[in-house]
């Protein structure tokens, strides 16, 4: 992510932006000013360890025209607090002429007559005997008590199982817990391990996870997963394409049917990916994602904020299709999607948008590409090529 800011504010400086980019880095100074200012920091430090001397006259006109305070003294040694003065003054410059250069050059913005609520907290929980607990609409406290184990649920919605000790560690019962399209949860297993679950996804595991000799889960979706460390039980997820194994670590896994790809992303630990047809295997490091279709198996270095970032609460795309930016939108929106012009599939997107704004929102802001219009009926959202 600094990296892209880096480059953006270069791009910036240099009035060299693109249309695209110009509105990427609006979303990231409305959404996130402290990462852009930092970023600034950076750079000016920087540019002065190389200089002779600090060149006043350069940012001495910013400072006048922002802060209007009075020139400090010259001198031949390089201050760090003169820096970060410096830096103060460029972010109030650049924050701001970034958004008034911007305003003055947005195309009129297009108002959608209707629009649709982003997805919130909903699941379901299927137990082992066909029952099915609707988790949003449960009432706080216990919401499954039976011989051998309760479900409890906490003030903030997370699941939490308490298993009794002198039960039968071989009760391999399986549970299941979905979401819905437009819906998301909070999970914490019986043997301690947290997920999250992404819209229209489910999990399955066993209620003996916490004392089985593997710990064994099957998901369909997408989760981010950080596992309880038990170097005598491994915990294993199995998608229809791979197979995971780890010890304890943090790691997000994008396995949706309607994807050719499934992909997972390590943010610390250690884990192996293994290929169910062509038994390829692949142990990943931190920072590293590997991608599996039918045929075989790759790894690269990935930026691991653009994979978590639906857990964080916002999309990042990253040079991305519209058509594989849309289906994230539909899983999330509950909408469904056309193509009037199938064209339109094919432009390329690159930014971050708040997941949690209504779609009208988000739409505006692919609409400021001047590549592409939607229109919205009902629960169905209809795509253009400019």
């Amino acid at each position: 992510m600094e990296e892209r800011i880096h480059y953006l504010l270069q791009q910036f400086t240099a009035k060299t932006l693109s249309q695209t980019e110009k509105e990427e880095l609006l979303v990231l100074v409305e959404n996130d000013t402290s990462l852009i200012s930092d970023e600034i920091v950076k750079m000016i430090i920087s540019e002065e360890e190389h200089a002779v001397n600090v060149d006043d006259e350069k940012w001495n006109p910013v400072l006048d025209k922002i802060l209007k305070v009075d020139k400090p003294m010259r001198s031949t040694k390089r201050i760090l607090m003169s820096s970060l003065k410096w830096a103060a003054a460029a972010v109030v410059f650049v924050v701001f002429s970034l958004t008034a250069y911007i305003s003055l050059h947005k195309k009129k913005e297009h108002v959608f007559t209707t629009d649709i609520a982003p997805g919130k907290n909903k699941a379901i929980l299927t137990l082992a005997d066909g029952r099915k607990i609707s988790l949003s609409d449960a009432i706080k406290g216990d919401i499954v008590k039976e011989a051998g184990f309760s479900i409890t649920k906490t003030d903030d919605g997370q699941l939490v199982y308490n298993i009794a000790e002198s039960e039968n560690t071989n009760d391999d019962r399986l549970n299941t817990i979905s979401t819905p399209n437009g819906g998301e949860w909070q999970i914490k297993l019986p043997d301690g391990s947290t997920v999250w679950l992404n819209a229209a996804s489910s999990l399955q595991y066993p209620l003996n996870i916490g004392t089985a000799k593997q710990r064994v889960v099957k998901l369909d979706g997408e989760a981010y997963f950080e596992v309880a460390k038990n170097a005598t039980h491994p915990f294993i997820v199995e998608t229809d394409k791979q197979t995971v194994e780890v010890l304890g670590t943090h790691f997000n896994i994008n396995s949706y049917r309607d994807e050719s790809v499934t992909k997972t992303t390590l943010l610390e630990g250690s884990v192996r990916v293994s290929h169910k047809n062509t038994n390829e295997s692949e142990v990943l490091k931190p920072g590293e994602q590997s991608l599996v279709t039918l045929s075989g198996m790759d790894v690269k270095e990935v930026d691991v904020d653009e994979a978590v970032a639906w857990k964080k609460g916002y999309f990042m795309f990253n040079n991305e299709k519209q058509v594989s930016i849309l289906r994230k939108v539909a899983r999330w929106y509950n909408v469904e999607i056309e193509y009037v012009d199938p064209e339109a599939k094919n432009v390329m997107y690159y930014g971050t948008v708040n997941r949690f704004e209504k779609i009208s929102k988000m739409l505006t802001k692919f609409e400021q590409t001047g590549e592409v219009r939607f229109d919205i009926k009902g629960n169905k959202l209809f795509v253009y090529k400019e």
